[in-house]
C-alpha cells in the first residue's frame, strides 16, 4: 500500500500541492490526471524522492521496488537489446557471480534465484518488449546513439517495463510512441502485475487499463473508482451538487443579510441581527467546480475553394536524389475531407504530410493544388520553437504583420489567449497553452486544409476534448497523425494506411484497425486437413464466414460515421446555444441570423441528431447481434 499524508509542495514562492492525501491499495493501476500545470509531474517526483515535500510524508512497503523513468535518455553504444536486458541489474549481478563463483552451495543458491526470476526467459522477454514498441531485430542491434531521441525513450521505456519494479510510475509514456506502439502498450500495462501508477491524458488507457483515478486539482488530491468514463460521471455528479449547495448558501446568505440590514438597528432585534451577523462570519463558502474559461479551439472559417484541394497522380516523394521514402501515391482531398493517417512511426506518415504541405516537392508523377489554396500545417517542432521571452501577443502580432491590433487580438482570444494570458512570456506557458499558442500561429490566415502532426501531445484530457470539438466545427478539410485514437475515431471520416512504402486507404473503421494490429478477431485460415475427423470447412461455411466478416466492417464504417455526425450535431447545437443566449458571441453562418432563424435552425438540428441516434442504435444492436 502506497500512502500520501498531507503533503505539500511549495515552488519558487508558490504551493502546488496543498495538504494532499490519498490512499492506493498495493496491486492497483491508478491514472494520475490534472490540468495541465496542475502539479502532476510535481507529485510523482515526490513520489520518487526527486523533491522532498515542504510538510507531510509518503510511505510505502520497506522493500517495494520503484521504477520511474530518468529524464535523460539512455546514450552510448549499447544496443537497445543490450540496455534493457541490463535493466534487471539482479539477473546480470547473479549471471556475473555464477560465471566467478567457486563456492558450491552459493553457486546453487543462485541458480536456484536465476530459476525463480526466469532469467533464463529474460532474452525473449526484452526482445517482446522492444518488438512491442516498434524495435525490429535489426533495430535492436543497432547502438542507442544511432537513434532519435524519442526512439531512445522508448528504450528507456522498455528497460523500465522489463525490469517490472513493484510500483511502477509512468508520466505520459505514449508521448514517444505511435498509435501502434501505444496499443501494444496499453495491453501489456492492463495485465501489469504490481502497482501503477501513470499520468495520461489519453482517455482510452484511462478507460481500458486503470482501475481508479486520482485527480489532482487546486492542489488537493481526489481518488475516484473506476476508469474515465467513470470519474467523469462521478465528477459531474459533484459538481451538481456543489452548485445546488452554492445555490442554497447564497439564498440562505441573502436572507440573513437582509435580515441584518432591517433588523440591526432597531433594540428590539439588534441582539438577533448581531447573532445572525456571526452566523454570515463563520459561513464558509461552497466552491463551485470551475472550469478554465481560457481553454478554447476556434478555427476561422476558410473561403470557398471548388474541389479538389489537392491531387496526387502516381506521385513519389523522399529526401535523397532517387531514393523515394513513399511511391506510386494517389489521393484526392477535397474541402470537406477528414483523413487520419495510420501506420507506424518511420513509415513515412510525416514525409506523406510534409509533400501535403508544399515543404517537399514531388520526386514523381504530379501533384495538382487549388490555385488559392492556404494550409495551416501543425508539428511539435514548432511548440518547441516558440521563443520564451516573447508573449502570445508579440508572436502573433510577427505573423500577421499589417493586420490591426484587434484582428491579431482576436486570433489569439479564439484560443484563449485574452486580457493577461496574451501578454505573459512563453516560457510560463504550460505546454498545452504552448501548444494551443502554435495551432493559433498556424491557422491564422484561415487555412482550407489542416495538417496535424501529433496535435495532443501536451493536451489535458479537457483540452483534447474542446480540440475535437474544434476540429468538427471547423470548415476545412483535416489531415490527422494521431496516437489518440479517442481523436482519430471522433474526427476521421477517411483513414489511409502508410506503410511498406505506398499510402493506401484502409478498407474498415478504427476499430477494425485496433483489432488488425493486436492480431484480434482476424479471419482464420482453415489448417490443412489431417483425416476426416478434422476435414476443411465446406465452401458453403467458408463463404458465410467471410460474408458475416464483411457485413460487421461495413456496419462498424457506418457506425463510425454516424457517432462522428452526431458529434459535429451537438458541436453545431453548442455554437447555436451559445449564440442565443449572447447574440454577439455568434460567429461565421450565424452572424447577422435572427433568433426566430436560429431556433428553427437548432430545432432541425435536434431532428437530425435524433434521427442520427436511432440509426447509430440499430446499427449497434445488430453489430451486437
Amino acid at each position: 500500500m502506497l500512502t500520501i499524508s498531507g503533503i505539500t509542495v511549495r515552488l519558487g514562492g508558490r504551493t502546488i500541492i496543498d495538504r494532499a492525501s490519498a490512499t492506493v491499495p498495493t496491486g492497483a493501476r491508478v491514472g494520475l490526471i490534472g490540468r495541465n500545470g496542475a502539479g502532476k509531474s510535481t507529485l510523482m517526483k515526490v513520489l520518487i524522492g526527486q523533491i522532498e515535500p515542504d510538510e507531510g510524508s509518503v510511505d510505502m512497503p520497506r522493500r517495494a521496488r520503484l521504477g520511474y523513468i530518468a529524464q535523460e535518455a539512455p546514450n552510448g553504444t549499447a544496443t537497445p537489446f543490450e540496455t534493457v536486458l541490463a535493466a534487471d541489474t539482479e539477473r546480470a549481478a547473479l549471471l556475473d557471480e555464477a560465471e566467478t563463483c567457486l563456492d558450491a552451495d552459493r553457486l546453487a543458491d543462485v541458480h536456484e534465484r536465476l530459476i525463480a526470476i526466469d532469467a533464463y526467459t529474460a532474452p525473449a522477454r526484452a526482445a517482446r518488449i522492444l518488438i512491442g514498441l516498434g524495435f525490429d531485430e535489426a533495430m535492436q542491434a543497432q547502438p542507442l546513439d544511432s537513434f532519435s531521441g524519442g526512439w531512445k525513450m522508448r528504450v528507456a521505456l522498455a528497460s523500465l517495463l522489463f525490469s517490472q519494479p513493484d510500483v511502477l510510475l509512468l508520466d505520459e509514456p505514449s508521448n514517444h510512441l505511435d498509435l501502434e506502439a501505444t496499443l501494444w502498450l496499453e495491453n501489456f500495462l492492463r495485465s501489469y502485475p504490481g502497482t501503477l501508477i501513470v499520468i495520461s491524458h489519453e482517455r482510452d488507457l484511462l478507460n481500458n487499463v486503470v482501475d481508479n483515478i486520482l485527480h489532482l486539482q487546486g492542489g488537493k488530491v481526489t481518488l475516484y473508482p473506476g476508469g474515465y468514463d467513470s470519474f467523469e460521471r462521478q465528477r459531474a455528479e459533484r459538481a451538481a451538487q456543489a452548485a445546488a449547495a452554492q445555490a442554497a448558501q447564497s439564498a440562505q446568505r441573502a436572507k440573513l443579510e437582509d435580515y441584518v440590514r432591517r433588523n440591526s438597528a432597531r433594540a428590539s432585534t439588534a441582539k438577533q441581527a448581531q447573532s445572525r451577523a456571526k452566523m454570515l462570519a463563520k459561513m464558509q463558502p461552497v466552491v463551485a467546480m470551475l472550469e478554465d474559461p481560457s481553454l478554447t479551439f476556434d478555427f476561422p472559417s476558410p473561403s470557398e475553394l471548388r474541389p479538389p484541394l489537392i491531387t496526387l497522380d502516381m506521385a513519389a516523394v523522399g529526401y535523397a536524389p532517387g531514393q523515394p521514402i513513399l511511391k506510386r501515391l494517389n489521393l484526392r482531398i477535397d474541402p470537406d475531407d477528414r483523413i487520419a493517417l495510420l501506420g507506424r512511426n518511420g513509415n513515412g506518415k510525416t514525409t506523406l504530410a510534409r509533400l501535403l504541405a508544399g515543404q517537399l516537392p514531388a520526386m514523381e508523377g504530379g501533384m495538382t493544388t487549388s490555385g488559392k489554396l492556404a494550409i495551416g500545417y501543425f508539428t511539435q517542432y514548432q511548440v518547441e520553437e516558440l521563443a520564451g521571452s516573447d508573449t502570445p501577443l508579440l508572436h502573433m502580432t510577427r505573423a500577421m504583420a499589417g493586420k490591426t491590433p484587434a484582428a491579431v487580438r482576436a486570433q489569439l482570444g479564439r484560443f484563449g489567449f485574452s486580457g493577461d494570458k496574451a501578454t505573459t512570456e512563453v516560457s510560463r506557458l504550460s505546454g498545452g497553452e504552448r501548444a494551443r499558442l502554435a495551432l493559433a500561429l498556424v491557422t491564422r490566415d484561415a487555412p482550407h486544409l489542416l495538417i496535424l502532426d501529433e496535435p495532443t501531445n501536451h493536451l489535458d484530457v479537457d483540452a483534447r476534448e474542446a480540440l475535437v470539438q474544434a476540429l468538427n466545427a471547423y470548415q476545412g478539410a483535416v489531415i490527422l497523425i494521431s496516437h489518440d485514437r479517442h481523436m482519430v475515431e471522433l474526427t476521421a471520416d477517411r483513414l489511409v494506411l502508410v506503410d511498406d512504402g505506398a499510402a493506401t486507404p484502409y478498407d474498415g473503421s478504427m476499430e477494425d484497425y485496433i483489432d488488425f494490429v493486436l492480431g484480434r478477431n482476424q479471419p482464420k485460415a482453415d489448417t490443412p486437413a489431417k483425416g476426416a475427423a478434422t476435414s476443411a470447412k465446406p465452401a458453403a461455411d467458408k463463404a458465410a464466414t467471410q460474408a458475416a466478416w464483411q457485413a460487421r466492417r461495413e456496419l462498424g464504417k457506418q457506425i463510425s460515421k454516424a457517432e462522428k455526425d452526431m458529434a459535429k450535431l451537438q458541436a453545431r447545437i453548442a455554437e447555436i446555444d451559445a449564440a442565443l443566449a449572447d447574440p454577439a458571441k455568434a460567429t461565421g453562418p450565424l452572424k447577422g441570423m435572427n433568433l426566430g432563424a436560429m431556433g428553427k435552425l437548432r430545432d432541425d438540428l435536434e431532428a437530425q441528431l435524433a434521427a442520427t441516434e436511432a440509426q447509430w442504435l440499430e446499427w449497434s444492436e445488430q453489430v451486437e447481434g
